[in-house]
């Protein structure tokens, strides 16, 4: 059984989000979504997500499969 501990990754972020203008918060927002993207493909793993009102899995070939 893995430890939650270590399926946590901790950072320091720069600005908090509720201090970040608006245009701030969009730049963090996409950065972040695809540093996950990035890391998910990097171990192996689908992005799963809910696209027109159903789960999908996208993987790093590019398929997208229903799920």
């Amino acid at each position: 059984m893995i430890k939650e501990e270590a399926l946590i990754k901790k950072g320091v972020m720069k600005k908090k989000p509720f201090d970040m203008t608006d245009e701030e918060r969009t730049v963090w927002e996409k950065e972040s979504s695809e540093r996950v993207r990035a890391y998910l493909f990097s171990i192996g793993q689908p992005l799963v997500y809910e696209k027109d009102g159903h789960m999908v899995a996208e993987y790093a070939d590019g398929r997208i499969e229903n799920i």
